[in-house]
């Protein structure tokens, strides 16, 4: 069998790997990001952080709030590393957003930065709900019985 091509360009960034622990995440969303040409050049370095941002629908726009993209030395004109960074949706998906936060409390949680197929920067962001510390507990002791369950299927 032919192995698959791996597409050079695709290349995760950053993860927010908290995300999935402390939110019930119901649905995904891609969007693109507006950056400047020294916050690109930093990203292809692999040196931002997205674990502690979150997204807000603010004046008829989606905002990356609170992200770090640390700033590239060879710049000519460089950027502010915790900027407020605009985030590219449709005004449909953008309406059911903002629906989604205002009327049924949920958050929208940034889940991967990467370059996609095409080497342009995208983000998954997740439409969520937060956890309290019982569900928390529970996704964990689901997860750890997933993992005995499948070591006594590997001996057996």
């Amino acid at each position: 069998m032919a192995k698959p091509k791996t597409d050079p360009n695709y290349k995760v960034i950053a993860e927010n790997r908290r995300a999935r622990f402390d939110y019930a995440i119901e649905d995904d969303l891609e969007v693109g990001i507006v950056l400047t040409g020294s916050e690109v050049k930093s990203l292809r370095e692999n040196t931002s952080n997205i674990a502690e941002s979150y997204a807000a629908v603010e004046d008829g726009e989606l905002w990356l709030v609170n992200s770090y993209i640390a700033p590239y030395e060879r710049a000519m004109f460089g950027h502010e590393e915790r900027r407020r960074r605009k985030l590219l949706v449709s005004k449909k998906e953008l309406a059911r957003l903002w629906n989604e936060t205002q009327r049924k409390g949920m958050t929208i949680v940034p889940l991967v930065l990467y370059f996609n197929h095409k080497g342009v920067a995208k983000m998954k962001v997740g439409i969520a709900k937060g956890k309290k510390n019982h569900d928390k507990r529970e996704t964990e002791a689901k997860r750890d019985w997933n993992r005995q369950k499948q070591r006594l299927l590997k001996q057996g």
